[in-house]
């Protein structure tokens, strides 16, 4: 889509975002999206008002398959908005916990008539979520551990196991912000055909620190030291700085391959030269916890069970 071509944009994506803005959220958020597949994601955001900056709402493209998701936060911020607003109550349930519920006779709603915790707790069997909202009875959804059991083993394993009780927390609390509050985005699934890949990638070759003081090898091929010459101190400790974050980053996001590494660089990192600069690392490094965001929260709507 070219810059600015506004006529093709829907009104309320003209009204929402700034054509500056677009290009942005063209290149740093989605940038593997295709012209109908970024209008579909720009139009939904603008739709519902959700903010991408914030993470609240992703692009996610897994082979052909592309995906617009919600976050639960994108949930949470609308529930903000509504009349009678309560913060939700979303507890995890452990081994060692006292815990009964039960289904109230006359209202037929779940309640928790008991939760004691105790350490230590051992491992989270369950969790639940009660969401409170002024003038409505309260909604309580309780969620056993096997219901979510395949979270541990998909895409998103590696967060769902380091990153258990907020996972299984967001997951739970964005059903009961569903029903209280009668919010649903409604994700979307678009499919496309494999083209033919016309693109000749780079070199690819070493773009991780090795050392305390690396020497660290771009995708174009050049070398550079830690210290250059005419390099101001400060600036220089920040590019220190800034390749071990890009180290710590490509971990987070399971890039463990030098290879892989490399390729990820020459597609998300724009250089003007054979080095990036500080700048363009700074850049860089924006877009890599914009994916580990996605990556965090990939699972928890993407699975999201039926009711």
């Amino acid at each position: 889509m070219a810059k600015n071509q506004l006529a093709t944009y829907t009104p309320e994506i003209a009204a929402a975002f700034q054509p500056e803005v677009l290009e942005v959220i063209r290149t740093s958020i989605c940038p593997t999206a295709n012209d109908a597949e970024f209008l579909l994601f720009a139009h939904k955001a603008a739709s519902y008002g959700l903010d991408p900056f914030k993470n609240e709402i992703f692009f996610i493209k897994y082979g052909n398959q592309a995906r617009i998701q919600f976050a639960a936060e994108a949930y949470l911020a609308k529930a903000r908005e509504k009349d009678g607003f309560q913060p939700p109550d979303t507890q995890m349930v452990c081994d060692n916990d006292v815990f009964k519920a039960r289904k109230n006779p006359e209202t037929k709603e779940i309640e928790i008539v008991e939760h004691e915790i105790g350490f230590p707790r051992g491992e989270i069997i369950g969790a639940y979520s009660i969401t409170y909202r002024d003038g409505y009875r309260p909604v309580t959804v309780l969620m056993d551990r096997s219901e979510i059991q395949h979270m541990f083993s998909g895409q998103n394993k590696d967060n769902w196991n380091k990153w258990t009780s907020d996972m299984f927390g967001k997951h739970v609390e964005l059903r009961g912000l569903k029903k209280q509050y009668g919010l649903e985005f409604g994700d979307e699934d678009t499919e496309r055909q494999p083209q033919a890949n016309s693109f000749d990638p780079k070199q690819r070759t070493d773009v991780t620190p090795t050392s305390a003081d690396p020497e660290v090898i771009y995708p174009g091929g050049m070398k550079e030291d830690s210290k250059q010459q005419g390099d101001v101190s400060n600036d220089d400790d920040r590019l220190k700085q800034a390749r071990a974050d890009m180290k710590k980053k490509f971990t987070q996001l399971g890039v463990t391959d030098k290879a892989e590494m490399a390729e990820h660089m020459n597609k998300y990192c724009k250089m003007k030269g054979d080095v990036p600069t500080l700048q363009e690392l700074t850049g860089y490094l924006k877009v890599m916890d914009l994916q580990i965001a996605e990556k965090q929260a990939a699972q928890a709507q993407d699975d999201d069970l039926p009711e």
